[in-house]
């Protein structure tokens, strides 16, 4: 089981804040924008007296709100389609307990989220990955490489879209490749779409459900945690046509009793936030983005190609090793009393020696704290690559 590189520095920053240093977290994709009124208001007016387990599957309430949700995007699914999960991470793992069995194989795009491959670890599974590049933007590769990888043990092919940790969106031409691709090989197409709401480039969001003719093939994975700044409350959802699939998914779901009853009442309220308070958080990070890219592109050596999606992105720095950077700028670099923590790259290829000069960056601070941790990293990197 890998550690995650997202939170495996953790214990540094920690000792850092405890030295008294101010820490500028781009390590996690962990915003810092208010939770909808609405759903703090679920919360404090709960008047229950007995908080009580809820169905297996999530409460029906929640699950109609979801599917009418999916409606606006012209996803057409049941309320039988949908799983209510702990989480979007239990939504990957439930999805390849149930559709893998030990040795299976799926192929996903890397750099990929680190937890991808935990999760097939705990299922007995194999990922497979293709490597994207950073000099091509993170495109998806040629379909010719899918294929090359394709055996009889081959089960799927996963994506993230839009990207995390890269912010790629994928085009329609690329989804409609992996479809065919998927069509001939009889496999199921994993969808992670949870930055759905988070797409800068003005073209339609293309969901895997918008592909014709491998609907029962679909399993999209979704959570509520980025869209409503809501993290904590672990609430996910796991979406296929696929009945058979979703009799293997209730096993699970019956195994763990129930999602979080709390959870689900202010993910339920969440899902009337207004269009104000989405189109608000929506420009906020199109502001980030914008201000965190160039900030970045001007310090020597630094490169990041624009991410069209999510609010992460991919960064390469003039260091031997991002890895050992990382820890140094925690263990050992201050500028004027403050650090950068970021998480490694590295931990989100499986292919030895990629992301080795690679960091990836969530910009879910405000704008001002972004503009400090760039002149952090600034300083960091000319130290850092002084001391010889």
């Amino acid at each position: 089981m890998p550690a995650s590189p997202i939170r495996r520095l953790v214990p540094l920053a920690n000792a850092a804040r405890d030295r008294g240093i101010k820490v500028y977290s781009l390590n996690i994709g962990q915003p810092d924008i208010p939770t909808p009124e609405q759903a703090l208001q679920a919360l404090h007016s709960i008047d229950r007296k007995v908080l009580e387990y809820s169905p297996s599957d999530g409460l029906l309430s929640l699950r109609r709100k979801l599917c009418e949700y999916y409606h606006r995007y012209n996803i057409d699914v049941d309320v039988e389609d949908i799983t209510v999960t702990t989480g979007g991470s239990e939504a990957v793992l439930f999805a390849f307990m149930s559709a893998l069995d030990p040795g299976d194989e799926i192929i996903v795009p890397e750099p990929a989220y680190a937890n991808y491959m935990a999760f097939a670890i705990s299922a007995g599974a194999k990922i497979v990955t293709i490597p994207s590049s950073i000099d091509e933007g993170f495109a998806l590769p040629p379909m010719e490489k899918f294929e090359e990888l394709i055996t009889p043990r081959t089960k799927g092919i996963l994506i993230c879209n839009p990207n995390n940790p890269t912010g790629y969106l994928y085009t329609m031409k690329e989804m409609l490749q992996l479809r065919d691709i998927v069509k001939k090989h009889d496999l199921f197409l994993f969808s992670d779409e949870v930055y759905r709401e988070f797409c800068y480039t003005g073209a339609p969001y293309i969901s895997a459900f918008h592909l014709p003719g491998i609907e029962e093939q679909v399993v999209l994975i979704d959570s509520v945690s980025k869209r409503y700044n809501e993290c904590g409350i672990r609430v996910g959802a796991l979406i296929t046509k696929h009945k058979r699939l979703r009799d293997n998914i209730m096993k699970f779901c019956q195994a763990r009793l129930s999602p979080p009853l709390l959870g689900q009442i202010v993910a339920e309220a969440s899902i009337d936030a207004s269009p104000e308070y989405m189109l608000n958080t929506y420009n906020e990070y199109v502001d980030r983005r914008k201000f965190l890219i160039d900030e970045l592109n001007k310090i020597p050596g630094c490169y990041s190609p624009i991410p069209m999606g999510a609010f992460y992105t991919v960064v390469r720095l003039p260091v031997d090793d991002a890895d050992k950077f990382c820890r140094w700028c925690l263990e050992e670099f201050e500028y004027e009393g403050q650090t950068v923590f970021m998480a490694p790259a590295s931990g989100f290829y499986t292919t030895p020696g990629m992301g080795r000069d690679e960091v990836r960056m969530a910009y879910v601070l405000n704008k001002e704290d972004l503009r400090k941790a760039m002149e952090v990293l600034r300083h960091a990197l000319e130290a850092y690559n002084s001391r010889q």
